[in-house]
């Protein structure tokens, strides 16, 4: 029986053809891949014609709804689009308490895992399923390919600085759950390589020969066991008890994985090693350059900006209640979009953490600033942010203003533009809002070509003080609001424990105990009011609208520093999210953006919702109703 690795290509049974049959599949491997990209990116380079045919329609037309598709290309593809959506947002949920990570992916990303699971399968199979003597050779040898075709697909999607992900548009966090299921699609795959070849051995009784005459298969089976470890140790449970320890044991997991694979593999093979290790070492050196970029000033002017320094940031920290830390990033010279968010390095709270967080703020307009300031507001787990809150904590009840030397890199992330829309819904619950209320900024502040119109803000929370930093920002955009003929409308719902809301221009309080009979009308309640104030058609249910008439006042109430035509309204019920997305989308004349920052439990009920909606409206399928776009930010890590 021949094992020589070194010939025909790693098929080791003798037949050529074969063995170039291996070599074959896995060109072809790539050919796939590259032909998903391109797709991505004839999609991405049609949206971009799109979203800008809007922004001019806008500047120089007296068109109402500039978001409406305007040629019969552009209908087509927004039927096309609105099909794709309606597919790929509904989730499953598991409501059970302590196995929530159980929650399947969302519908589009099972429909790309069976996809590639088709692709794996077939290459693992085709013309290599018949009986002879090289039979489980065979196999074995094919699984082996395959599962070594994947590793370069590994490595560039866990990159930070992601080649794949800048071609198609979409951020790194984005492409991780793809990571970890090529992760256990190898480990499937080797596993079967693994298998087969013992099982071969193990009729014919060679198994300590076989092992005796190559070591490299107990390499082989160290690189599988790393791989499990991997799989295992990355599950949600797991990696969320420390996840400091797992990111410093992933990264050397990654390193040994690739040093007990090129102990394994043949040398025909150690092509795929190379690939992955150069798309390790360019994301490595990509983001050291960043960091010294954005870290090392050279001629910093300390008489401009406050907290100027060579070296690193200067940063404030603010403990607000029990579990919240404002950190105040001080001279950032860098651009930022709003839903981005950056990693935290600060050496006196977690000498060697960096931790992400997003961006808790707009990008400063030229006018307002000479320089950037940064906030990141973080809760209180456990570990960096522990020790983040009560060093807060520590200093401020000793009366000191910290000011601690901080490194930040990125930012990373690949939010949509805001500016597009003609309505937008933003859905957030407690530090959520640190991803919602800065586009809610970025859209108010901005100064060029705008199509949006109106927008709807919902953030729930359990405990008031999780959102008081919020609240005051909040009533500084309603002000703002007021200049730049955007509807703004702000909901604010505490859903447990005491709740204490600013009075009423009347100076009439919230009687919270009474305020649960509203909950299910808290989105119907919203349309009411709309009826009344913008002259647009009324929502259905009229049964509805003038129940919920009748109950807003217990739950809810206009905020003393609301303007005539900019509200907030307070509830301490859970509101009803298809009602509050029913109303914005059912009154706008154009495409809604919908986005929501939240748990899985919230973040689920979106997505369903969302497609839900779709599907009754029949967007962009003859009936008039335009698009609904979900973009997603949820708690996890």
């Amino acid at each position: 029986m021949d094992h020589d690795h070194g010939s025909h290509g790693g098929g080791g049974t003798g037949d050529t053809n074969y063995s170039v049959t291996n070599e074959e599949l896995a060109r072809r491997f790539w050919y796939i891949i590259a032909g998903f990209v391109g797709a991505f990116l004839i999609c991405r380079i049609i949206n971009w014609y799109r979203l800008e045919r809007r922004l001019q329609r806008q500047t120089s037309s007296s068109v109402q709804s500039p978001t409406k598709p305007d040629t019969l290309f552009l209908e087509l593809w927004a039927t096309f689009t609105a099909v794709i959506r309606e597919v790929s947002y509904p989730q499953l949920y598991v409501p059970a308490k302590g196995f929530s990570w159980l929650t399947p992916p969302p519908l589009g990303r099972v429909v790309v895992l069976l996809v590639y699971w088709i692709i794996v399968i077939y290459m693992a199979t085709d013309g290599a399923i018949f009986s002879d003597v090289f039979h489980w050779e065979r196999i074995g040898f094919r699984n082996a390919w395959v599962t070594i075709t994947q590793l370069p697909l590994l490595y560039l999607l866990s990159s930070k600085c992601n080649v794949l992900g800048f071609i198609m548009g979409i951020s790194h966090e984005r492409l991780n759950w793809l990571h970890r299921w090529v992760a256990r699609t190898m480990l499937a795959t080797g596993a079967v390589h693994g298998f087969y070849f013992y099982a071969d051995w193990a009729r014919s009784e060679l198994v300590d020969y076989q092992i005796k005459m190559m070591p490299m298969i107990k390499y082989g089976f160290g690189a599988w066991g790393v791989l499990l470890w991997a799989c295992i140790s990355g599950l949600a449970p797991l990696r969320r008890l420390s996840y400091e320890f797992f990111v410093f044991q992933h990264i050397a997991t990654a390193v040994v994985l690739l040093w007990l694979i090129y102990a394994h593999i043949p040398v025909e093979a150690r092509y795929n090693l190379w690939f992955a290790i150069a798309a390790l070492c360019f994301d490595r050196f990509c983001r050291t350059v960043l960091l010294l970029w954005q870290n090392i000033k050279a001629f910093p002017d300390k008489k401009k900006c406050t907290g100027g320094q060579r070296i690193g940031h200067q940063a404030q920290l603010r403990a607000v209640g029990d579990s919240i830390t404002v950190v105040t990033i001080k001279d950032v010279h860098f651009k930022w979009r709003a839903g981005q968010h950056l990693y935290l390095w600060m050496p006196r709270v977690g000498l060697a953490e960096a931790h992400p967080y997003t961006i808790a703020c707009a990008h400063q307009l030229p006018e307002t600033c000479i320089c950037n300031s940064i906030q990141l507001v973080v809760r209180k787990h456990g570990g960096f942010s522990k020790r983040l809150h009560d060093f807060a904590v520590k200093a401020q009840a000793a009366g000191k203003k910290e000011r601690l030397t901080v490194f930040v890199s990125g930012p990373y992330g690949a939010p949509p533009r805001w500016d597009i829309y003609e309505t937008i819904v933003l859905i957030s619950a407690s530090t959520g809002a640190s991803f919602t209320l800065p586009i809610l900024e970025s859209v108010i502040q901005f100064k060029g070509t705008s199509c949006v119109k109106r927008v709807d803000f919902l953030l729930t929370t359990r405990q008031g003080e999780e959102i008081d930093f919020y609240v005051t920002r909040l009533h500084e955009l309603i002000e703002q609001a007021k200049d730049t003929g955007i509807d703004l409308n702000v909901h604010i719902a505490v859903t447990r424990g005491p709740t204490v809301f600013p009075p009423s221009q009347d100076g009439v309080t919230i009687d919270s105990s009474s305020a649960s009979s509203t909950g299910a009308n808290f989105g119907s309640g919203k349309k009411t009011f709309n009826e009344k104030t913008t002259g647009q058609r009324p929502p259905r249910n009229p049964s509805d609208i003038e129940q919920a008439s009748a109950t807003v006042p217990a739950g809810r109430k206009r905020s003393s520093n609301a303007s005539a035509d900019s509200h907030v309204f307070y509830s301490s019920v859970r509101p009803d999210i298809e009602a509050y997305i029913r109303g914005p989308v059912e009154t706008t004349g154009g495409e809604t953006s919908v986005v929501v920052c939240g748990g899985p439990s919230l973040v689920a009920r979106t997505r369903n919702c969302v497609a839900s909606l779709s599907d009754e409206r029949a967007v962009h399928k003859g009936t008039g109703a335009q698009g609904i776009q979900l973009f997603v930010e949820e708690y996890s890590f």
